[in-house]
């Protein structure tokens, strides 16, 4: 199989560092860019919205190693695999969120809703695109609606 390397673009800050919140919907937090990828950023501001993708370092190996689990550690639910989960406990700890656009200084990304704690590495930025990022008749288990 191939081996993939990876070079974080950023590291989020200002979030905290508390693993276990819940609602991160009002948390603002920074994402600094490395300085060679100011540039990069030409157009972005125009989004209200961008897909953040990091790497959940702090993610322990024994629950990347982790197959199966009870969400959010509720054994009255049912169990699931790591990859019909949304947690940092799998294989390659990687976390996709959409979040507000608030700002763009520089080399730095102002978000609100950005579901990191400091010191995360940020692998890419992209900008959310309603009408390619949303499926308006996906479907999820009865068990994860309420």
């Amino acid at each position: 199989m191939e081996t993939i390397e990876i070079e974080p673009i950023g590291v989020v800050t200002g979030a905290g560092g508390e693993l276990t919140r819940q609602d991160w919907s009002r948390v603002q937090s920074e994402v600094r860019l490395r300085p060679e990828f100011a540039d990069a950023l030409l157009g972005l501001a125009d989004y209200s919205h961008v897909i953040v993708i990091g790497w959940l370092g702090q993610v322990p190996v024994e629950l990347r190693e982790r197959r199966q689990a009870y969400p959010a550690g509720n054994n009255r639910l049912p169990l699931q695999g790591a990859l019909s989960l949304r947690g940092g406990a799998r294989p390659n700890p990687v976390s996709i969120t959409v979040c507000r656009l608030l700002a763009i200084e520089s080399a730095v990304l102002l978000l609100e809703g950005l579901d990191l704690v400091d010191g995360t590495p940020v692998l890419d930025v992209k900008p959310y695109i309603a009408f390619y990022d949303s499926v308006t008749e996906a479907t999820i288990p009865r068990w994860a609606s309420g």
